[in-house]
């Protein structure tokens, strides 16, 4: 069974979605965290994102690996790596790009072929898992999306202002839902779901319950 958790930076989802696998027994996919590795790498050998050859090249001999709470990339442990400024600045520019999009979705239906999985993402149920049994797509206000966000950054010693983190999200934001592949919207069959004055433990409690929902015999 495949459970998608939809939406934008801040709203909640990798927690959520860690948390519910775990309570679920299924395996969590961040499949940002795979296009945030693939930014790093490119990063690493200045290539330029708009190159669709060269990051064409890069894929074909990279090996990505997502062993429970870390990401391996050609055998080497990046999971701290791929959370810094720098990556996050970038990683927009790789997301938009077609060869690179095209790639990981190959991959992120490869690794949940025959699993029970919550894929946690942008574009899960619209474009990867349109056949998902159980969707969500979850938003909340977005200066309380920029709070979290600044206290996650925080959390690993990156101080930044909060109206840079707001406006920095706002970008992204308007990026996300106006690309033209695979923009962020919501599948027409997705649960929305509004973080913004739950606690985690309600979050995860509401989609518990639908999940189970969904799997009962009808």
């Amino acid at each position: 069974m495949i459970v998608t958790i939809d939406g934008p930076a801040g709203a909640g989802k990798s927690s959520a979605a860690r948390t519910l696998a775990q309570r679920l027994g299924f395996e969590f996919l961040d499949t940002g965290a795979m296009y945030r590795a693939v930014t790093l790498a490119a990063l690493r050998a200045s290539i330029d994102r708009h190159d669709q050859e060269a990051l064409a090249r890069l894929l074909a001999g990279m090996k990505l690996e997502l062993p429970p709470g870390r990401i391996l990339m050609n055998g080497e442990d990046i999971t701290i790596l791929i959370r810094t400024a720098e990556v996050t600045a970038a990683s927009g520019q790789i997301a938009d790009s077609h060869v690179v999009r095209r790639q990981l979705v190959q991959w992120q239906r490869q690794i949940a072929a025959g699993r029970d999985m919550v894929c946690e993402g942008r574009d899960q149920g619209t474009i990867v898992f349109p056949d998902a049994a159980c969707k969500f797509f979850m938003v909340a206000d977005p200066l309380e999306r920029a709070r979290r966000r600044q206290r996650e950054m925080a959390s690993r010693g990156e101080i930044v202002d909060l109206q840079a983190v707001l406006q920095s999200q706002e970008e992204r934001d308007r990026r996300d839902a106006a690309r033209d592949l695979a923009p962020m919207v919501p599948a027409p069959d997705a649960l929305l779901l509004d973080t913004t004055h739950l606690s985690m433990d309600q979050v995860v409690e509401h989609m518990e319950r639908e999940v189970r929902r969904c799997r009962s015999p009808r």
